[in-house]
C-alpha cells in the first residue's frame, strides 16, 4: 500500500509542479483576461490520460504502477479535469446520457457555487 501511495504521490507531485510552471509562462505570454494556462494545462491533461488510458488497453505496454503514476498522480496533480473529462467519457460510452448531463452541469455548477460560498464564509469569518 505505502508504495503504490508513493508512486501516485511522485506522479502528483511531478504534474502539479509542470501545472504551477506552465502557469507561470502563460501568464507571461497571454494577456490575463482568459485563462489561456488552465485552458491548454487542461487540455492537454486531457490528451495524455486518454493516452495512457489507450496504452493500458494494449496489453503490457503500461504497467499498473505506471498507470497509476500517469493517470492517478501525475494527471491528478497536473489537472483533475483530466480525470473528469475520462469519467465523462465512460457514462457517454456506456450510454448513460442523463448521469453524463448530470455529472457535467452538476460539477461545473456546483462547482461554481461553491467557490462563490467558500468565499462568502471566509469574508463573513474574517
Amino acid at each position: 500500500m505505502f508504495r503504490t501511495v508513493l508512486i501516485v504521490g511522485v506522479g502528483g507531485f511531478l504534474g502539479s509542479v509542470l501545472r504551477y510552471l506552465g502557469q507561470l509562462v502563460s501568464g507571461k505570454i497571454f494577456p490575463p483576461s482568459f485563462p489561456v494556462g488552465t485552458f491548454l494545462i487542461n487540455i492537454l491533461g486531457c490528451l495524455i490520460i486518454g493516452m495512457v488510458y489507450a496504452l493500458s488497453e494494449k496489453g503490457n505496454l503500461l504497467s499498473a504502477d505506471m498507470r497509476l503514476f500517469l493517470a492517478v498522480g501525475f494527471c491528478g496533480g497536473f489537472t483533475t479535469f483530466s480525470t473528469f473529462s475520462n469519467d465523462n467519457l465512460m457514462l457517454l460510452k456506456d450510454g448513460s446520457i442523463l448521469l453524463l448531463l448530470a455529472n457535467i452541469v452538476g460539477s461545473v455548477l456546483l462547482g461554481i457555487v461553491a467557490v462563490y460560498l467558500g468565499i462568502v464564509l471566509i469574508r463573513s469569518l474574517l
